[in-house]
């Protein structure tokens, strides 16, 4: 009896047909564009739900049908929605990490904010950091708190006191 290896499971779930492929931790699915007469693909990641990215689909020949995936435009796909899911993080990251470098009585500054967003109590952590990266102070904010030049400034002279 042979022992199925990794490789194994993997090729399992490997499918190349002409509106479905699934591999290399993907699904492409060539769908009927709910707008309008044409075609569209959604490209899922595995484990996910939600498609990463979902766009038009050319019309094959015969201008009633989808052009079949193959796999240069498997690989594009690919590519492009993992740039999509790598933008979403970007963002993602940059909405819940601020940070703003002030000139103060110790010196420059930075000012950070970071929000938890927790589904049930979220919050922001306040903190301030010297030249050195030395934390002078860190405080907890509601997670709506505006940070920028002038509210850290008025932070940082009011002696890192929980801002109100």
């Amino acid at each position: 009896m042979k022992a199925t290896t990794q490789h194994d499971v993997e090729e399992d779930r490997k499918i190349h047909e002409p509106r479905l492929w699934c591999d290399d931790g993907w699904t492409a699915r060539v769908i009927k564009n709910e707008d309008d007469d044409g075609w569209a693909v959604e490209m899922i990641q595995d484990g996910q739900s939600e498609p990463a990215l979902v766009g038009p689909w050319t019309m094959g020949r015969d201008k009633k049908n989808p052009k079949p995936l193959d796999p240069p435009a498997f690989f594009t796909l690919v590519k492009t929605a993992t740039e999509v899911l790598r933008r979403h993080e970007q963002q993602l990251h940059a909405s819940l990490h601020k940070s703003v470098k002030i000139d103060a009585a110790d010196g420059r500054l930075t000012v950070k904010l970071d929000i938890v967003p927790d589904e049930y109590e979220p919050y922001a952590v306040l903190s301030a950091y010297d030249e050195l990266g030395e934390q002078l102070a860190q405080v907890q904010v509601p997670p709506t708190y505006k940070l920028n030049v002038q509210s850290a400034s008025e932070w940082a002279a009011g002696g890192f006191r929980k801002p109100r």
